[in-house]
């Protein structure tokens, strides 16, 4: 095996997310998707723009959002995704870079334009997404620095990125060069529309035991498997991944590991906006994960993070994540 270098290596949609309050009239006469996540084109991602109020721009994309948490835990991280060579390109390698992750995927020249993700938030806290995937779509195999994948512990990769062809092939070839390494690979479904086109593959992945740590909320569980109900999602899995973690919303969350089972409830907080729940619960329990924590304490990571990230608009944490640890964890 290689020598460490990261604890963590992601790949993933380099996406700059555009954020707004909302209402639900608004969500209504715009025909959207409330509490998901659609795809749209240019024109499409044009006229949210426009019709959209006041907005913050926030560097976003779920991997690199889990791999923002994990650095602000003091992980050591990199991050592997396709900008273009614009304004919303340099904005989000200023970001991630500022974040103290390693990132150097070359800019693309060509159109698209960078990738951008939409977002109104209704006063309930639900976030809509509409997601323009521009650059991100094109990233390709050619762009993996192989050497870095196989001196990470785990390399993480998120469902979202698994839709258009270039980048899914690039993700196989990580997979092999990580498998190859004797590293772990780590998968976060992201989304049930994701499952709906791509289950198949995932499955395959799944009982070729190319997947060491799975993702999933309760909804993606179900499409994944075909069982409504919680218990049975489990079961049908549990011997088929190392590492199950599924994230329940408000009733917390439950993680499988060789016959172990941890299960945590939500941590309280004020919710203003569910934006990015997912990544950083991925964020504390990676980070547990990679420090050999038992199973329970990387799910209470992971609450505490998911808690952090709601508490506020945006995706990246804004409180200190090391001192939330020390004050709820001791």
């Amino acid at each position: 095996m290689s020598e460490t270098r990261y604890d963590v290596i992601a790949i993933g949609n380099a996406i700059v997310d555009i954020m707004a309050p909302s209402d639900d009239a608004t969500i209504e006469r715009l025909s959207l998707n409330k509490g998901g996540m659609t795809l749209v084109d240019a024109d499409g991602a044009r006229r949210l723009y426009e019709a959209m109020g006041p907005a913050r721009e926030i560097s976003g994309g779920s991997a690199a959002n889990t791999l923002a948490g994990l650095a602000a835990l003091g992980a050591q991280c990199a991050f592997i995704g396709q900008v273009a060579d614009d304004q919303f390109g340099r904005v989000f390698a200023h970001d991630i870079r500022a974040g103290g992750i390693a990132f150097d995927t070359p800019a693309r020249e060509a159109e698209p334009p960078t990738a951008q993700c939409l977002i109104f938030v209704t006063p309930d806290a639900q976030r809509t997404m509409n997601t323009f995937l521009g650059a991100s779509q094109f990233l390709p195999a050619a762009a993996l620095d192989e050497a870095a994948i196989a001196a990470a512990k785990v390399l993480y990769l998120e469902g979202y990125l698994w839709d258009p062809e270039e980048p899914r092939a690039a993700m196989r070839r990580a997979i092999d060069a990580a498998r190859s390494a004797g590293r772990e690979v780590a998968f976060t479904l992201s989304e049930v529309f994701v499952i709906d086109r791509h289950g198949d593959d995932f499955r395959s992945l799944i009982a070729d035991g190319l997947i060491d740590v799975l993702f999933a909320n309760h909804t993606e569980l179900a499409a994944l498997t075909g069982e409504s109900e919680l218990e049975a999602g489990l079961a049908a899995l549990q011997d088929k991944v190392p590492t199950l973690v599924v994230t329940c919303g408000a009733e917390g969350a439950v993680a499988l590991k060789g016959g172990e089972r941890a299960q945590v409830p939500s941590v309280a907080t004020t919710i203003v906006d569910t934006t990015g729940a997912g990544d950083l619960f991925a964020s504390g329990f990676l980070y547990g994960h990679v420090n050999g924590e038992p199973l329970e304490r990387c799910l209470q990571r992971g609450a505490i993070c998911a808690a952090e990230i709601i508490s506020h608009y945006g995706a990246r944490p804004e409180a200190n994540l090391k001192a939330l640890m020390t004050e709820q964890l001791g």
